[in-house]
């Protein structure tokens, strides 16, 4: 138990090294996500390659949020090319801090992307303090299959688990908002049907169907979410996001929701006016909950 202590001491000194040592440089910096093995969910684990990749803005721009970002890929690949890297240098620009999760792959083991993501919001917060971070001001931003993950993290979490003999296990793994854009949010009739396939199984039991499908698995206790879906979209019908704000609002948890006109599964492929639009109007709704100052909305060709 000593030893193993004493290497979780030395990793969690070598990470915050390793931060500083990349934010002198003037770059992201790359954490491993678990100290070793990484659970399965069944009380099993699996040597796993999962890390975070840090993004934070410069000392004298930082609003003091922060967001893990899930990229999507159907639950088979992660789009960093387009909802990740450039999302996390956006954030940056507008002064948020950007923790770009390349989750693991579940190929129906259905626990282990939102395992991963309870990992990355719990090890955000732990290092708050080192990466200039508000520990109140923790959300979670997901597209497509991502936005499942980055939902389920929304309506699946805990006060932290002290009696863990990791101290980053401690520490709450609620999220404090969510940005959700076009998401895959049920694993009903409206689902993305690889999607489910990938996550639960070729034939799952329906009460793990209902588990995953987060519009039943919204309370009070919920974080505040803004949401973004085109209503032409195909491949995940704006009815997951319609069905994620109607739980929410009959919880009382605020939500904003932007239908957007067109655009279809990706927003014209991560790019033009309506993937400008919902950057722009998300920032908007952060302002007005709190999670960052007015001065973070100003135009990026300002900067």
């Amino acid at each position: 138990m000593r030893h193993a202590l004493t290497i979780r001491l030395f990793a969690a000194l070598s990470a915050t090294a390793a931060v500083a040592t990349a934010l002198a440089a003037g770059g992201p910096v790359r954490l491993p996500l678990w100290p070793g093995k990484a659970p399965l969910g069944d009380g099993a684990y699996e040597r796993a390659a999962s890390e975070l990749k840090v993004y934070l803005p410069p000392r004298d721009k930082a609003a003091g949020a922060a967001l893990v970002i899930c990229p999507g890929g159907g639950y088979i690949r992660h789009v960093v090319d387009r909802e990740g890297y450039p999302i996390a240098e956006w954030l940056n620009r507008h002064g948020i801090a950007a923790i770009l999760l390349e989750y693991r792959l579940p190929e129906g083991r259905s626990w282990v992307p939102l395992l991963d993501a309870q990992r990355a919001i719990r090890l955000t917060r732990a290092k708050a303090a080192d990466w200039r971070i508000d520990p109140r001001r923790i959300g979670i931003l997901g597209f497509s299959a991502g936005g499942h993950v980055a939902s389920t993290a929304a309506t699946h979490f805990d006060a932290g688990r002290p009696d863990d003999a990791d101290p980053v296990e401690h520490v709450s793994c609620r999220p404090d908002f969510a940005v959700l854009v076009y998401p895959v949010i049920t694993m009903g009739a409206k689902t993305h049907k690889l999607s489910k396939t990938k996550l639960l199984g070729a034939d799952p039991k329906p009460e793990l169907v209902r588990l995953f499908s987060n519009e039943t698995q919204v309370t009070e206790q919920t974080p505040p979410a803004f949401l973004a879906h085109a209503r032409d979209d195909v491949s995940v019908p704006p009815d997951n996001s319609r069905m994620f704000v109607a739980a929410l609002r009959a919880h009382h948890v605020p939500v904003e929701y932007l239908e957007l006109p067109s655009g279809g599964h990706g927003l014209n492929g991560c790019q033009g006016p309506l993937w400008e639009e919902w950057k722009a109007k998300a920032l908007v709704w952060l302002a007005s909950q709190e999670l960052i100052p007015s001065e973070a909305l100003q135009d990026d060709r300002q900067r």
